[in-house]
């Protein structure tokens, strides 16, 4: 009878995590889809959670590794109870050296019981590190030469604990920056990077199993975003939807910018999220609510600002986890420094030939937060006149036209086409690529046609009579993502199902499989989304988003309505477009080198190569069979 009380539920899955005891991850969706036998043996031995003892001989840090034990006891009903009521928990015990107990009254004879301290701040802020830094210590490689940190300065940051701040990071994080991610760049030298990247100011994440992205002029890391280099940091903010707050804050706190205000508005709810103002009073955190279901905060923008007065933005479409930054193609447009204005300059000065500053202030001041007032006022006294890329976004609502034409989604691109863009030919198709796809409609008409290329088609040529441009789709096939780096587990960052695909089963003959053999990205699955034109003259138009195809991202009109209808958006999104009469005064973005102005950067191969017969594009599915 005991030994049934100790059986697993029934939904307990039964696909083995492909880490075993290596496995660092605190993330209770993966418990829910791998299994992790090392961590079941030893609660399927027990009574209670209380008698579980943490084999000495771990691999991976110890208060990883409770946490671990907790997600899994919930999956053992005869353990629930005590997993529910985490005030009646007590500490595992960490002094055994024994794998597996022999008996429970063994394990009973080495416990002593002892509440979990809610105020003790040195392990909240030890565990914000702890998955990150457990990954590292069991990583199999050479650890490289050691790179001594400089001292923080002190006015960034502290080594010493405090009440206020709970723990110095420096006593909570190894000395090591090569310790704790996998690659690391050259300090002081990403100004000279960004300075050779124009006029594009286009990157590329490093791909860690590929080593020739990791010396790539066009890639970056992102600690380099936080390089002495570029500025002297005086305070930041981060907006994104999924945000792992000790991968973040160790960034900083390897840059010197330990306790350095820092403004975080994310989509994503976790604990560590919530409870790091508590413990970092330098950080704010703040979640973004959205009112409709079918909304998120997507946007994955950053703003700095350095103690000179001057700032930087950056749009990308990676997340503030590692895997994002691991082995994934993600993009990144980093703006270039931009100064204060002259205090008696009046409100016009320093306003961009694309409008970006007025849209960037619209859109920051869509969220309705106090925490972003003292950013909207710095913005407005910034000299944004050196950005020549136009801010493309979108905020969750119902939009129409206002004297500036359309503020968001697709109407946005749109109207920016038509006033920039050279007259392209029909023939020339419009190329999307996306991690994600949402419902579509049961034919091309229902939105993609009928919406997207009704304002992705447009360019600045006379209205006239005009035929439909084709449409083609980069999406990663079941056979791209099998020969990544991380084999199937390399399409963690493409949530298409196989119930939507169903829906609108016409998509296929549009698409096209993912090459990145020019850039060594060809095994990064791609988390980037791009949308562009072009022909055998070079690149109409490149648009750098965080938006997927998708109409919570894009939008889609009302269909009732007397008078105007209004462009319904359910979410957050941000992206820069590139065009080539503003960046270079010219109709065309070179697509080979050797011309006259610099080969746009383009983060696949061209031509693109459409599915083959057999082909079918990766689902989510495939991962939690």
């Amino acid at each position: 009878m005991e030994n049934n009380k100790r059986k697993m539920d029934s939904n307990a899955p039964t696909k083995a995590c492909q880490y075993g005891s290596d496995c660092y991850r605190v993330n209770p969706l993966h418990f829910r889809e791998y299994s992790h036998p090392h961590i079941e043996t030893l609660l399927s031995k027990v009574a209670s959670i209380n008698q579980v003892v943490v084999p000495e001989q771990i691999k991976i840090n110890k208060s990883v590794f409770e946490e671990q034990i907790r997600i899994v006891a919930k999956q053992f009903p005869h353990l629930a109870d005590g997993v529910k009521h985490p005030a009646k928990q007590t500490k595992l015990d960490t002094g055994a050296t024994s794998l597996e107990p022999s008996s429970s009254k063994q394990v009973s004879s080495q416990i002593k019981p002892s509440p979990v301290p809610p105020t003790d701040s040195k392990n909240a802020i030890e565990s914000l590190f702890a998955e990150r830094r457990a990954k590292m210590q069991s990583a199999k490689r050479e650890a490289p030469t050691p790179v001594p940190v400089p001292e923080p300065n002190s006015n960034a940051a502290s080594s010493v604990a405090t009440a206020d701040t709970g723990v110095s990071l420096q006593k909570s994080l190894p000395r090591d920056i090569n310790a704790y991610f996998p690659v690391v760049a050259p300090r002081g030298q990403m100004a000279q990077k960004l300075a050779a990247a124009e006029p594009y100011n286009f990157f590329l994440t490093t791909i860690t199993d590929s080593k020739p992205t990791h010396s790539e002029p066009l890639s970056v890391t992102f600690q380099e975003l936080l390089d002495s280099s570029l500025g002297q940091l005086e305070s930041s903010v981060q907006m994104n939807f999924m945000v792992d707050i000790g991968w973040l804050l160790a960034h900083y706190y390897f840059a010197g910018y330990e306790n350095v205000p820092l403004l975080i508005l994310y989509g994503d709810e976790t604990p560590e999220l919530r409870m790091v103002s508590k413990k970092k009073p330098n950080v704010t955190a703040v979640k973004v609510d959205i009112k409709t279901p079918f909304g998120v905060h997507h946007t994955k923008m950053g703003l700095y600002g350095y103690r000179d007065g001057s700032m930087r933005i950056v749009i990308s479409t990676a997340n503030l986890y590692e895997d994002d930054w691991h082995n994934r193609t993600q993009g990144l447009w980093i703006s270039p420094r931009l100064p204060a204005v002259p205090e008696d300059a009046d409100t016009a000065f320093g306003e961009s030939v694309t409008d970006f500053r007025s849209n960037l202030l619209a859109y920051l001041d869509a969220y309705k937060l106090t925490q972003l007032q003292p950013w909207i006022a710095r913005i407005r006294r910034t000299d944004f006149s050196d950005i020549k890329v136009c801010l493309v976004a979108s905020v969750p609502g119902g939009h129409v036209n206002t004297p500036k034409g359309p503020l968001w989604g697709h109407a946005r691109l749109g109207y920016l086409l038509t006033k920039y863009a050279a007259p392209i030919d029909d023939s020339c198709p419009l190329v999307a690529q996306s991690s994600s796809i949402g419902s579509l409609g049961p034919s091309p008409e229902s939105w993609v046609l009928g919406e997207i290329m009704a304002n992705f088609r447009k360019d600045s040529a006379p209205i006239g009579i005009r035929r439909m441009p084709g449409f083609r789709m980069i999406y990663p096939s079941y056979s791209n993502v099998r020969q990544s780096h991380d084999s199937l587990l390399g399409g963690g960052c493409l949530p298409y199902g196989r119930a939507t695909h169903s829906k609108q089963e016409w998509l296929k003959t549009y698409l096209h499989q993912w090459f990145c053999r020019s850039r060594h990205r060809n095994k990064a699955m791609p988390h980037i989304k791009t949308y562009c034109r072009w022909s055998h003259r070079g690149l109409y138009w490149f648009l750098l988003t965080s938006a997927n195809l998708s109409k919570s991202a894009w939008g889609v009109y009302n269909k009732t309505g007397r008078f105007e209808k209004p462009l319904r958006i359910n979410s957050y999104e941000a992206g820069v477009l590139f065009l080539p009469k503003l960046l270079l005064d010219e109709n065309f973005f070179p697509m080979e080198a050797g011309k006259k102005d610099p080969q746009f950067p383009m983060p696949y191969d061209v031509p693109i190569i459409p599915y083959a017969p057999e082909d079918t594009p990766f689902f989510m599915d495939y991962l939690t069979q």
